[in-house]
C-alpha cells in the first residue's frame, strides 16, 4: 500500500475530488443494503400470508428508486476518481517531458530512447490505474465490506462469524501473490523497455539494416527479445490468474458454510427464512469486496513497480542548471574562451587544454582540425551543454561568464546548426521555423534562399508543406544540412554556430551560402567549425586545433604563409579537388 503514500502529494492537491468520490462510494454501499432487506421482508410477508398488492408495489418502487439513485451516483464517482487519475497521468507525463528537456547530453548517454518512452507510456498507465481502480478497490473492499459485514452481524452474528472463517486464507494468499506479482511485473516492464528501444532503433536504422543485408539476423534478434517479453509477461499472468480462482474458492466455501449452518438455524427456529435469504444476498454482495481486495493487491503492486521506475528516473538531477541570481538577459560583446583543461564527465581524457581565445563582436571565427581535435566541444561548451568547473576555466560574453546568465537567455541568443542535422517528421516549413515559430512564410522562404535550399523545396510535391518523413528520410544529406542552416539563420541571433554543416553540399551552393551568411551576419558573431578550409577562408580569425590545443591562429593568408599544419591541410584539399576535377588546376 506504500504507493498510496507515494501519491499522497497528488491526492492532497485534488482532495475535494477524491473526498467527493469516496463519499459517493460510501453512499452506493449504503444504498446496496436496501434491496436485500426489502426482499427478506417480502419473503417473510409471503411466509406469513401478509403480503398485499399495495405493499408489494411500494417495495418494488423502493427498489426501483434505489437502482436509479445508485446509477446516478456511480456515474458521478467514476467522473471524480477516474477523471482525477487522468489528471495524474497528465501531470506525470508533463513532469517527465520537462525532466527530459532540462537534462544534459550526459543523461542521454546512459539512457535509451525506448526505455524513456516506456516510462512515459506503460509505467504512467499503471500508475494511472492505481489512482483510479486502486482507490476504487481500496474503498470498496474496506467500506462496502465493512458495511455489509456489520449488517450481516445484526441479522445473526453467529452465522456471520461462521461465514467469514475462510477470510484469513484469502488474506494470506493475496499477500503472497502480491509480492510475487510486484517482482515479476518489474521484470516484465524492463523487458518491454528493451523491446521498445530495439523497435525504435530498427525503424530509425532500417536503411542501414537493408544496406548490409542484416534483415534475417535482426529478425532473429527481435524474435528472441519478443520471446523474452512474452515469457516475463506470462510469468506475470500466471500470478495474476491465481487471484480469481483463489477468491472464488474462498467465496464458495463461505456460501457453503452460510447455507449449511443457516439452514440449521432455520430448522431450530433461531433464524427465519426471510432473514436467511437477506443474509445470503448480503453474502453475495460481499463477493465484490473480496474480489476488490484481490484486485487491490494486483493493481497496487503493478503501480508500485511502475512508480519506482518513474521515481528513479525523476530522481536523476540535472547537471546543467541556472546559477542562483543568474541574469535573464545575455550581454553583448566579444566571446572569450579561457580554458585550462576540460574532459567529459566520467572520462579522464583531456579534450581541450590551454585554450585562450578572444572573438570580437561581429567577427567570424573559423575552427579547423582533424576529427577528435575538439572543434565540436568548443561549440557545445559555449551552449552550456556541458559546464566548465571553476578550476577548469570559464567562457565569457561581453566580459560576463555564461554561467551568470540563465540557460534560456543564453540559448535564445545563440543559433546552432549541429553536425548531425536533425530533421523532425513534419513539414519543411515547420522544420525551418522551429527556431522561430512566429516567423511568416516570407521569412521562412528568405531563410531557405539564404541557405541555398529554396530551389530544392520548390521542386517538392507540396513545396514548403511537404512532410519530410521520419528524421527527414525523404531528404538527401545536403538538403538536411541546408534546412538545418536555414533554421539557424532564421532568428538572426547575436551568435551563430555552424558545426561542419557544409560537408554535403556542392562548391557552387557552398559559395552561395557563405556569401549570404556574410551579408546577413554583418555586425554579428559567427563561429564555423569545419574540415573544408574553403568554408572559412573569409573568416576574420582561424584557429587550428591539434589534440585539444590551439596549434596555429591567424587569418587565412597568414596561416598559409607559416607553412605549417594549416598550409599542409590546404595543399591536401587543393590536391583532392584537382583529382576530383580530372587533373585540372584550381
Amino acid at each position: 500500500m506504500r504507493v498510496f503514500l507515494d501519491l499522497m502529494w497528488f491526492f492532497r492537491q485534488h482532495k475535494t475530488r477524491y473526498i467527493t468520490g469516496i463519499v459517493l462510494l460510501i453512499m452506493v454501499a449504503l444504498l446496496s443494503l436496501i434491496p436485500p432487506r426489502i426482499v427478506g421482508l417480502v419473503i417473510n410477508a409471503l411466509t406469513h400470508h401478509q403480503l398485499t398488492h399495495a405493499k408489494l408495489y411500494r417495495d418494488l418502487l423502493i427498489i426501483l428508486v434505489t437502482a436509479l439513485l445508485t446509477y446516478g451516483i456511480r456515474y458521478l464517482w467514476r467522473i471524480m476518481l477516474f477523471g482525477g487519475a487522468i489528471q495524474l497521468a497528465t501531470e506525470l507525463r508533463t513532469k517527465l517531458y520537462h525532466h527530459f528537456t532540462v537534462m544534459a547530453p550526459e543523461f542521454y548517454h546512459h539512457k535509451r530512447t525506448g526505455d524513456l518512452m516506456a516510462h512515459s507510456t506503460n509505467d504512467v498507465q499503471a500508475i494511472q490505474e492505481t489512482a483510479s481502480e486502486g482507490v476504487l478497490t481500496l474503498v470498496d473492499s474496506i467500506v462496502t465490506g465493512s458495511v455489509v459485514i456489520t449488517t450481516m452481524a445484526f441479522l445473526n452474528w453467529k452465522l456471520t462469524i461462521v461465514s467469514l472463517l475462510p477470510m484469513p486464507l484469502m488474506a494470506y494468499a493475496v499477500t503472497r501473490y502480491g509480492k510475487m506479482l510486484h517482482d515479476r511485473f518489474y521484470l516484465a516492464q524492463a523487458a518491454f523497455s528493451d523491446i521498445n528501444d530495439r523497435v525504435q532503433e530498427y525503424v530509425s536504422g532500417i536503411r542501414v539494416i537493408r544496406a548490409f543485408g542484416q534483415e534475417d539476423w535482426e529478425r532473429q534478434n527481435f524474435v528472441a527479445l519478443s520471446r523474452d517479453v512474452v515469457n516475463k509477461s506470462v510469468a506475470v499472468a500466471r500470478i495474476d490468474s491465481l487471484f480469481d480462482p483463489t477468491i472464488s474458492v474462498i467465496v464458495g466455501l463461505s456460501y457453503f458454510l452460510s447455507i449449511a449452518v443457516g439452514a440449521m438455524f432455520v430448522v431450530h427456529g433461531t433464524l427465519n427464512l426471510g432473514n436467511l435469504t437477506t443474509f445470503t444476498l448480503y453474502l453475495g454482495q460481499l463477493i465484490w469486496p473480496m474480489l476488490a481486495f484481490g484486485f487491490l493487491f494486483n493493481i497496487v503492486e503493478r503501480g508500485r513497480a511502475s512508480y519506482e521506475r518513474v521515481e528513479n528516473l525523476l530522481a536523476v538531477s540535472a547537471t546543467i542548471t541556472n546559477k542562483p541570481g543568474a541574469k535573464d538577459q545575455m550581454p553583448s560583446g566579444s566571446v572569450a574562451y579561457a580554458i585550462r583543461q576540460f574532459s567529459y564527465p566520467g572520462s579522464t581524457h583531456l579534450v581541450l587544454r590551454n585554450i585562450s581565445l578572444d572573438i570580437e563582436q561581429g567577427h567570424t571565427l573559423g575552427i579547423v582540425g582533424r576529427t577528435g581535435s575538439g572543434k565540436t566541444t568548443l561549440l557545445r561548451l559555449l551552449l552550456r551543454e556541458f559546464d566548465l568547473k571553476p578550476e577548469e576555466g570559464q567562457i565569457t560574453i561581453g566580459g560576463v561568464s555564461i554561467q551568470d546568465v540563465t540557460l534560456n537567455a543564453l540559448r535564445a541568443n545563440i543559433a546552432y546548426a549541429p553536425q548531425d542535422a536533425f530533421i523532425f517528421s513534419q513539414s519543411v516549413a515547420d522544420n525551418i521555423a522551429f527556431s522561430c515559430p512566429q516567423a511568416s512564410r516570407e521569412e521562412i522562404m528568405h531563410a531557405a534562399y539564404q541557405a541555398g535550399v529554396l530551389e530544392d523545396i520548390e521542386q517538392f510535391p507540396d513545396g514548403f508543406d511537404t512532410i519530410v518523413g521520419e528524421r527527414g528520410t525523404n531528404l538527401s544529406g545536403g538538403q538536411k544540412q541546408r534546412i538545418s542552416i536555414a533554421r539557424s539563420i532564421l532568428p538572426n541571433t547575436e551568435i551563430l554556430l555552424l558545426d561542419d554543416t557544409l560537408s554535403a553540399v556542392d562548391a557552387r551552393t557552398e559559395t552561395h551560402i557563405l556569401e549570404q551568411i556574410k551579408n546577413v551576419r554583418l555586425g554579428r558573431t559567427t563561429i564555423i567549425a569545419t574540415h573544408r578550409l574553403k568554408t572559412i577562408e573569409h573568416a576574420d580569425q582561424i584557429i587550428v586545433l591539434e589534440n585539444g590545443v590551439i596549434a596555429e591562429v591567424g587569418t587565412h593568408e597568414y596561416l598559409l604563409s607559416l607553412g605549417g599544419r594549416y598550409w599542409d591541410m590546404y595543399q591536401r584539399q587543393q590536391l583532392e579537388t584537382q583529382v576530383e576535377r580530372g587533373g585540372v588546376e584550381v
